[in-house]
């Protein structure tokens, strides 16, 4: 959070909500990463949050905690 808002990659100030996981990245995936933060929104409009965190988890070998 505090590094987002430092570098004011959003325009208004960024927080996490309730539920949230993070995961690191390569120096390579810096500019895909911000622009998902920056239209999140919009993309969450077509799918849902808990249908992209099952498909992370499918795609990443994390199926056993699909429940």
């Amino acid at each position: 959070t505090y590094w987002i808002n430092k570098t004011k990659i959003t325009k208004v100030k960024f927080r996490w909500q309730e539920e949230y996981y993070a995961v690191s990245i390569g120096e390579s995936q810096k500019n895909i990463v911000r622009n998902y933060i920056r239209n999140q929104e919009i993309h969450h409009q077509k799918v849902s949050y808990e249908e992209e965190y099952k498909q992370f988890l499918k795609l990443y070998g994390f199926s056993k905690f699909l429940g």
